[in-house]
C-alpha cells in the first residue's frame, strides 16, 4: 500500500507541474516521422550519406508542418518558427542546426563532434572549424530529435542517438583509413561518446577513438530524473498532453530548444545510468583499452557536479592517462562574500591536495583573491605538487562570477551567445544580455538572463583540446 500511495503522490505532484495543453504550439506537437531511429538501420539508412538524405527530408517536413502553420509579421520577429524572423535559422547559411562535415585536403585524422541534449551542431561549430584548420576531417552530427522542433525530443531515444553515432564513426573511418579519430562530446554528447567507446572495445570492426574530449559532461543526473519517464508516460493520456514537457517557453533561440521535452529528461537519465553502470563494472582488461580522456568542467555547474565527474568517471579510468580541467569561480568578484550561496573552494582544494588521484588536475583560478588575472595551476597524477603558469591576457571579465554548464564551448566573439553583439541588426543576439525593466514585463525567466553563455577562456580550452588530440595521435600513445 505504501508503494501505491507513493506512486499516487508522485502522480499528483507531476500533474501539479502542468497538465494543460493550452500553451502547446505546432512546434510542440508536430510529429516529424522523417527523423532517424535505430530501427531504420539496414533498411532505408545504411550509411551516413543515407542519414544526411533522410535529414534533408526531415527539414522539408519541418517546413510543412511547423513553419507553414506559424504566422509571420513584425509581431513575430522573435519567434523561431516564423518565416523570415530575426531568429529563423534558415536565414543563415549554413543552417547550423543540421549535421555538417568539414573535409581536409591531407587529413591528419578525424574528429566527431557530439552536441548536448536540446542543442544543435552550432554549439560545437567553433571547435569544429578550429580542428579543421589543424588538418582534421570533422563531422558534427545532428543527433536525432534535435535542430528541428521541441516535439522532436518527445519520441527520440538515446539508443537512436547512439545508432547515429555509430554511423558517423563508420563514415569517418571509411574516409580516413588507419588515421586516428577523436570524439568531442558536449554535455549529453559526453555519455554518448563514452557509450560508443565502451561498445567499440568489444568489437574489432568498430573504430576505437584515439582520444575523448568531454566538455561539461553529463555523467550523473539527479535520481529524480527517473520520474521523467513516468511523467512522459502520463502525457499519452487524454487531456495530459502538457506533461510531455518539463518546461514550455517561447522559442526565441535559433540553435537550441527553449522548451524541454519530458522524454529528453528521461533519456538523459537512462543513458547516464547505463554508462555509470558499465564504467563501474568494467574489467581491468577493458580499462586498459580505453583511450585517454580530457574533461573540461566549471567548478559550479547546476547540471552536473564535480563530484559526479570524479566519483562516477575519472576515478575508474586507467591510471596516469586522463586529466580534469576545472574552471574556478571568480575569486575577485566583489559580491562573493555577500551573495554566493555556496563556494566550491573546499572541494577544489581537496582535489588539488589529494596525492592519491590517478588523473591530472588543471585548475584555472585567480592569481590571488585581489586580482582578476588568471593562472593555470597543474597537478600531475598521484601527486600534490602544483605548478602555476600565468597566461597573457587571461582574466575574468567585469561582472562575471563563474562559468556555467552551457558556457564552455562558446567563444566570447560568438555572434549569437558571445560577449557583445556582432553589429548586425537582422539576427538575434542572446549572449551577454543586460535587459532591465519592471518584473513581470519580460518573457525571459530571470535564471535565463543570469546564466553566462560564453567562455572567456575559450582560447585556452581550444588550445588544450588541440594539444590533447595531437598527443593522442602520436605513434605509441
Amino acid at each position: 500500500m505504501r508503494g501505491i500511495a507513493g506512486a499516487a503522490v508522485a502522480a499528483l505532484v507531476l500533474c501539479a507541474q502542468g497538465c494543460s495543453s493550452k500553451d502547446l504550439r505546432p512546434w510542440h506537437t508536430a510529429v516529424l516521422d522523417e527523423e532517424f531511429t535505430s530501427d531504420r538501420l539496414d533498411t532505408d539508412v545504411r550509411s551516413f550519406e543515407d542519414y544526411l538524405a533522410l535529414e534533408q527530408r526531415l527539414f522539408r517536413q519541418l517546413d510543412e508542418q511547423v513553419y507553414a502553420k506559424t504566422p509571420t509579421g513584425p509581431e513575430h520577429v522573435l519567434e523561431r518558427y516564423s518565416a523570415g524572423s530575426a531568429v529563423d535559422p534558415r536565414g543563415r547559411h549554413p543552417d547550423w542546426n543540421r549535421s555538417f562535415e568539414l573535409e581536409a585536403d591531407s587529413p591528419v585524422g578525424g574528429v566527431l563532434l557530439l552536441h548536448g541534449m536540446s542543442d544543435s551542431p552550432y554549439s560545437l561549430r567553433s571547435l569544429g572549424e578550429s580542428m579543421n584548420r589543424r588538418g582534421h576531417h570533422v563531422v558534427c552530427l545532428r543527433l536525432p530529435g534535435h535542430g528541428t522542433a521541441p516535439s522532436g525530443l518527445r519520441r527520440t531515444t538515446w539508443e537512436d542517438m547512439a545508432a547515429a553515432v555509430r554511423l558517423a564513426m563508420n563514415h569517418l573511418a571509411g574516409s580516413l583509413g588507419s588515421r586516428p579519430i577523436h570524439i568531442v562530446g558536449y554535455s549529453t554528447g559526453a555519455p554518448l561518446a563514452l557509450s560508443y567507446t565502451l561498445d567499440a572495445l568489444g568489437h574489432e570492426r568498430a573504430p576505437l577513438p584515439a582520444s575523448l574530449v568531454l566538455i561539461s559532461p553529463a555523467i550523473r543526473v539527479h535520481p529524480a530524473g527517473a520520474l521523467a519517464g513516468f511523467k512522459n508516460a502520463l502525457a499519452t493520456l487524454p487531456g495530459l498532453d502538457g506533461l510531455a514537457y518539463l518546461s514550455v517557453m517561447d522559442e526565441f533561440d535559433p540553435y537550441k530548444y527553449n522548451s524541454f521535452a519530458t522524454n529528453a529528461g528521461a533519456q538523459v537519465h537512462r543513458i547516464t545510468s547505463d554508462v555509470d553502470r558499465r564504467i563501474r563494472r568494467i574489467s581491468p582488461a577493458e580499462t586498459d583499452g580505453l583511450p585517454p580522456i580530457l574533461v573540461f568542467k566549471s567548478a559550479v555547474d547546476s547540471t552536473v557536479t564535480t563530484e559526479a565527474v570524479v566519483d562516477n568517471l575519472l576515478i575508474h579510468l586507467p591510471e596516469g592517462r586522463n586529466e580534469l580541467v576545472l574552471f574556478d569561480i571568480n575569486r575577485n568578484a566583489a559580491i562573493k562574500a555577500a551573495l554566493l550561496v555556496s563556494d566550491p573552494g573546499p572541494l577544489t582544494g581537496r582535489l588539488m591536495d589529494d596525492a592519491t588521484l590517478p588523473f591530472a588536475v588543471t585548475f584555472v583560478t585567480n592569481e590571488n583573491p585581489h586580482s582578476t588575472a588568471v593562472v593555470v595551476r597543474h597537478k600531475p597524477p598521484f601527486s600534490s605538487e602544483k605548478s602555476d603558469t600565468g597566461l597573457q591576457g587571461m582574466a575574468w571579465p567585469a561582472g562575471v562570477v563563474s562559468l556555467s554548464h552551457v558556457a564552455l564551448p562558446f567563444a566570447p566573439d560568438d555572434p549569437v551567445y558571445g560577449r557583445v553583439p556582432p553589429g548586425q541588426d537582422d539576427f538575434v543576439f542572446l549572449g551577454n544580455l543586460a535587459i532591465k525593466g519592471e518584473r513581470g514585463l519580460l518573457r525571459l525567466p530571470p535564471d535565463w538572463l543570469l546564466r553566462l553563455r560564453h567562455n572567456p577562456f575559450h582560447d585556452f580550452l581550444e588550445q588544450r583540446t588541440i594539444e590533447w588530440l595531437d598527443a593522442a595521435s602520436r605513434p605509441g600513445r
